[in-house]
């Protein structure tokens, strides 16, 4: 009995009439991953002695071997789908912003909550990687420096009281 290819293998554990993708560049259904899944949702699929991810394996069946330094991206954001036309070999910082978490929600913000533009004259760049309005926080930093200089003297009050009898008498 012969043994099957890795390729009849794979499209034994392939829905191809998944459901359609919500995003407008992604073409016809998903192909929906039957077959074992990791922990984070990928598809595994074992070929040639080791453990691969089933989406990477799709793109490098469809479109040859990932070129170094990309990774695979899903342009309809299901992981369990294998469908070559769903999948792009991107850089890891285009993933990330093609994706729907806070890190893409934040790099798609252009202004500041005041209004003012995040372009490299008016943007600053905190320690924490974040970035800061130049023109806000300036106006911050002016108005808490004018709140300083406008604190009042805190009263003083003598050490000694003047003696009662000293101001009766002049």
């Amino acid at each position: 009995m012969d043994r099957p290819t890795p390729a009849a293998r794979f499209a034994a554990k392939v829905t191809t009439a998944g459901p359609w993708s919500l995003r407008r560049d992604c073409p016809g259904p998903c192909h929906l991953w039957a077959g074992a899944t990791n922990e984070k949702g990928y598809g595994s699929f074992w070929v040639d002695g080791h453990t691969v991810k089933a989406h990477r394996y799709a793109y490098e069946q469809a479109h040859g071997p990932i070129p170094t330094g990309l990774e695979v991206d899903h342009r309809c954001r299901r992981r369990e789908c294998v469908a070559p036309a769903h999948l792009d070999a991107v850089t890891h910082r285009t993933n990330i912003l093609r994706s729907t978490n806070h890190v893409a929600a934040r790099a798609a913000v252009t202004h500041c909550p005041a209004g003012h533009p995040y372009d490299q004259a008016n943007t600053v760049r905190a320690k924490n990687g974040t970035r800061k309005c130049r023109t806000c926080k300036n106006a911050s930093a002016r108005a808490a420096r004018a709140a300083k200089r406008e604190a009042p003297l805190a009263s003083v009050t003598p050490i000694r009281p003047t003696a009662p009898t000293l101001e009766r008498a002049a």
